[in-house]
């Protein structure tokens, strides 16, 4: 093989990796979420709503934000696919239409059954949640097309949280990071909140791939021993595909919402 012949080979070999290297993760900033409609056909009166990862219109897993206004009480209605949900900022009420208002806070977490007739309202000055479903896509329907698919609805108030340790949790190396299991089990598909305390410097990885949302806190992120780093607030969001480490440097006290495949480290 000739030198030309190398070059261009060497040059094929490093673009193809750089390219690769683009997709092992992302970030996205808050000022950098794109908003939309959730309900496109309630117009004004719809919640905004915008795509972390995945597409809410198609038949895949998706993660999304979700914007209520002060004051917001959807009608009884039901959806095509059961979702899961945490609040980021406010108070919402997520149930039967005839149960008395009950406000998750920050921090919360809670599971909406398909089929299951139930109304959302919103009673904060700002509103916002993250809603994930591991298909779609995402439809609001009438009540009258209400079925059982035989889930059942849970709420957890964020008071009601059970938090591990580095005692309790062998993968969590780092002293003073918690873990507050949700659902799923550790050595599959699972979703977690883990608590990093203020002046926290380590990483966050898993090899099989992670995805994460930043639910209280600031801090800031790097990837592997990239210099870019990337602030993160509530409502922010980082991914990986691919073997690597989450930097993290915390600013003030964070919680993060992580939807991991199988068992994650922190250290």
């Amino acid at each position: 093989m000739n030198k030309l012949k190398l070059y261009v080979f060497a040059l094929v070999i490093s673009t193809t990796a750089l390219a690769s290297k683009a997709e092992d993760y992302k970030v996205i900033a808050k000022d950098n979420i794109e908003w939309g409609l959730l309900n496109p056909l309630r117009g004004d009166a719809s919640p905004r709503a915008a795509n972390l990862w995945g597409d809410r219109t198609q038949d895949i897993a998706t993660g999304m934000l979700v914007k209520f206004k002060k004051g917001f009480s959807s009608p009884p209605h039901i959806h095509n696919i059961s979702y899961r949900g945490v609040v980021i900022e406010g108070f919402l009420h997520n149930d039967d239409p005839a149960a008395e208002k009950m406000w998750l806070s920050t921090g919360s977490f809670w599971t909406q059954p398909a089929g299951e007739t139930h109304i959302t309202a919103a009673n904060g000055q700002d509103n916002l949640i993250y809603l994930e479903i591991d298909s779609g896509p995402y439809l609001v329907l009438s009540d009258d097309k209400a079925f059982d698919n035989g889930e059942r609805p849970i709420n957890v108030d964020e008071r009601n949280l059970i938090w591990l340790d580095t005692k309790d949790v062998k993968w969590l190396k780092k002293n003073q990071a918690q873990i507050a299991y949700l659902w799923g089990a550790p050595q599959s598909a699972n979703g977690s909140f883990v608590k990093l305390p203020t002046g926290f410097k380590g990483t966050i990885e898993n090899d099989q791939g992670l995805k994460a949302v930043v639910v209280r806190g600031k801090a800031f992120h790097q990837w592997n021993n990239e210099k870019k780093k990337t602030e993160l607030s509530p409502s922010s969001f980082f991914r990986s595909e691919a073997k690597g480490k989450h930097k993290i440097n915390v600013e003030n006290a964070v919680v993060l919402y992580i939807n991991s495949n199988g068992r994650y480290i922190v250290e």
